[in-house]
Parts: structure tokens; C-alpha cells; sequence
């Protein structure tokens, strides 16, 4: 099966596991999916994740955090989609929920959250918030 946002795919795959209470969930592997789990790692969101080598495609399996009964991640929400692209330059990167949430960016040094992108006095597409 085609999948023409494979962004949002892993999203909604994320966010359907932690609604269920799953410990994790299995989301086809690709360079930019991979670059921004690495971001919701670093940014302690999810526990940890590995790259599962399979005979069609490369696996990613990511193991959620949870403290109690609370996820980490309590939303996710695709920005820019296929259809309709949204850039932003350096002054106009959103904070999510006044800093709680983290903005993830693709810009022309790589996937990096809002933060990162200020700092580095770089623009670019605006790919998911998650709070």
C-alpha cells in the first residue's frame, strides 16, 4: 500500500499506540522518520527506539515513554502536508504551549527542532508539533 505522507503515517501510528497504552509501536523506517524520532529521543518524549533490518523494509521500532499512566507525548500534530507546504523564517518559528512543546523544523542543515533552528539563524519547513 502507497502511503503519500509517510510523516503523518508515523504520527498517527504514534498517537494511535498511546491512546491504546502501547509500550511501542513499529513504524516503517526512512531517513527523515528516523532523524526525527532522534529528535523526540534527545527531547525525552519517547523512551528509546531501534532499527529493526527486515527483508522488505527496514523497521523502526519506538518504545514510549510513560510516567504512571501519562505518556510523554500528550499531542502530535502534522503542520506541513503535502498539499499545503508551510516555511517560516528565523523570526517567525512558533513556540508550542509557551515552550512545554517542541516545534520540529527541515531545514537546509537537517531535521531540527524550532530551538535549534533560532539558534542557528536558519528558516525552514515546519514538519509536526509535539507537546
Amino acid at each position: 500500500m502507497t502511503v503519500t505522507d509517510p510523516i503523518a503515517d508515523m504520527l498517527t501510528r504514534i498517537r494511535n499506540a498511546i491512546m491504546a497504552s502501547h509500550e511501542n509501536v513499529l513504524v516503517p523506517s526512512s531517513k527523515i522518520k528516523l532523524s526525527i524520532v532522534k529528535i523526540l529521543k534527545e527531547e525525552g518524549f519517547i523512551d528509546h527506539y531501534e532499527v529493526l533490518k527486515g527483508k522488505p523494509q527496514p523497521m523502526i521500532k519506538i518504545h514510549l515513554k510513560y510516567t504512571g499512566d501519562q505518556p510523554a507525548i500528550v499531542g502530535l500534530e502534522r503542520v506541513s502536508k503535502p498539499s499545503l507546504r508551510v516555511y517560516v523564517e528565523r523570526h517567525e518559528i512558533p513556540r508550542v504551549y509557551g515552550g512545554l512543546g517542541i516545534a520540529i523544523l527541515s531545514t537546509s542543515k537537517g531535521i531540527m527542532t524550532g530551538q535549534e533552528t533560532w539558534r542557528q539563524r536558519l528558516g525552514g519547513e515546519i514538519l509536526c508539533y509535539v507537546w
